[in-house]
Formats: structure tokens, sequence, C-alpha cells
């Protein structure tokens, strides 16, 4: 097999070059990060679940018109997607009181805010994400003032099918972060969705319990960090329980059973 060109990697993804020109392959890795990579595990499975999450809700966002990188799921752990100029950004969409807002704003947490809050953090590692003002972004350059519109109606048409989606399984969607590219096809270009959507980015509550489902539990020491995304997985209908006298624990669905 032929050795691919590795383009970048970063802390839970690796891109390698694609097989057709304008793509790449998107590889999920089990590693975990939090605090700006000051803490660090494996956790076992976390890539694959993070694959077919993002994958799952991928596909549902295309068929609502939202345009996004991705292409099709090529084996567990990979995905084939387009190539596109990200922008620096992490655009943040919070529903419910949590993590920074709550001590920015000294917010109950848990509570539902007035209307649903778009925040911008400038992609930096060294400089830990900072949030940043639509003024900074257009004074930089780092995007348009079209292109924060754009980003932001993206955003809140992600956020309306994600909360919907999680509640019909019982998941209250409380915040989660997306992040979008410039795709290029000779003069014209368009602004797409990229990355990916998984409980690495979003903060998931069970409705009935407030428990946990995302990556607050390894943020928080709160362990069970892969059962929890299994969990949401299994909800989404992407994992299905096995019958008696099958292997322990729920088991992947193929794409002919969905």
């Amino acid at each position: 097999m032929a050795r691919r060109k590795q383009i970048y990697e970063g802390k839970a993804k690796i891109l390698f070059e694609g097989p057709e020109p304008g793509t790449l392959i998107q590889y999920f890795k089990d590693d975990a990060t939090a605090f700006n990579n000051q803490k660090r595990a494996i956790l076992e499975g976390k890539g694959v679940l993070n694959n077919r999450i993002s994958e799952f809700i991928m596909q549902g966002l295309e068929r609502i018109g939202v345009p996004t990188h991705f292409i099709r799921r090529l084996n567990m752990r990979e995905q084939l997607i387009r190539h596109v100029e990200i922008i620096p950004l992490e655009v943040v969409v919070r529903n419910v009181a949590a993590g920074s807002l709550v001590k920015r704003l000294g917010l109950e947490e848990g509570s539902q805010l007035p209307r649903s809050v778009i925040e911008f953090y400038y992609k930096n590692d060294a400089l830990g994400d900072p949030l940043v003002s639509e003024e900074h972004i257009t004074a930089f350059n780092w995007a348009t003032p079209q292109e924060i519109d754009d980003m932001m109606a993206l955003a809140l048409r992600v956020n309306d099918f994600l909360c919907g989606l999680f509640a019909g399984v019982g998941i209250k969607l409380v915040d989660f972060k997306v992040e979008f590219g410039r795709q290029y096809d000779g003069d014209l270009m368009r602004l797409i969705l990229a990355d990916e959507i998984s409980p690495d980015g979003c903060r998931l509550w069970d409705m009935e319990t407030g428990a946990i489902m995302d990556k607050d539990r390894f943020r928080k020491d709160l362990g069970g960090v892969t059962d929890a995304y299994r969990e949401v997985a299994k909800r989404l209908g992407v994992l299905k329980d096995s019958g008696p006298g099958g292997s322990a624990g729920p088991v992947l669905v193929a794409d002919n059973e969905k």
C-alpha cells in the first residue's frame, strides 16, 4: 500500500492527501485533550465513535441544504472530505449557560439563555483560542463582513437542526462549536461547514438526569467518556444493541441497515 502524504495533524484528527484533486482524507484519532493540550489521554474507540457521529450529522445537514466538506466515510476511522481553506475561527453557539460563559458573566450554570448566542474564538493554541469580536475579525482580515454574516446564518441553521435532532433522543444541546472553510472552484468560492460535529465539540446533557454526555466528562475527571459517546451514538441510531447471545455491548450499524 502506498504511503499517504500527511498534510496536517491536530489534537484529534490527521489530514492526509486525498485520492482525487480537491479532496483530503480525515482520520479520527483516539486522543483526548483539554485546557489547550495541558491535559491529554488516549481513549480507545473515541475516534471510531466521533467518525460515525460526525458522518451521521453531516449527512443530515446536507439533506436540509447546509453545505459541508463531507463526501463519504471510507472506513471506521476515516472520511473523504472536500479540501477547504479553513477560516481561523471557532464559531460557538450557546443555548444554555455553561463553561466559560458562566465564569465570564456570572450566570448560573444550566440556565436557559434568552436566545441563542454566537461567539467567535481565534484559533491559536499558543494564545489559548481567545474570544474575539467581529471588529477583530475584519480588522485582521480573518474573514469579511459577508463571511461573518454567512457563518452566523449557517451556525444558527445547524443549531436548529441539532437542537431538534438531540431533543428527539432525550438529549439537551447546551452549546457547540463549528468551523468553516472556503471551497474554491475556479473563480467561484463558497463557504462550507468543515471539521467535525461530535461530542468532542458539543455540550450534551441527558434531559431527564442531567448527566453529561460529552468531553466535559474528560475535562472534569468524571470518567466514562467513551461510554457517554457510545450512548449518544446509540440514541442517534448509529449503534444498536446486539441481541441475546451476541457480542457484549453495542455494535456499529452497517450503512445498509440505517
